[in-house]
């Protein structure tokens, strides 16, 4: 399942999850996350509602992640 964040900032369905985030990584290379989610907010392409399960579904997989990354 993809983000509504994620998609709204190009990503796609299918395909390698690392060959997406590798290309939205390099996308980003030198933009301000936070002011490309205000762009996203401000155009109406992502809704306060979809950032918020975003940022909760973020925080789940960080969880996940923790015990990989000492």
């Amino acid at each position: 399942m993809n983000s509504p964040v994620f998609s709204a900032m190009g990503g796609q369905n299918g395909g390698n999850m690392f060959q997406q985030f590798q290309r939205f990584m390099q996308e980003m290379k030198g933009k301000n996350p936070n002011e490309e989610i205000n762009k996203l907010l401000q155009s109406g392409k992502v809704s306060q509602q979809q950032l918020n399960a975003a940022q909760q579904q973020a925080q789940q997989m960080q969880g996940m992640f923790k015990g990989f990354f000492k």
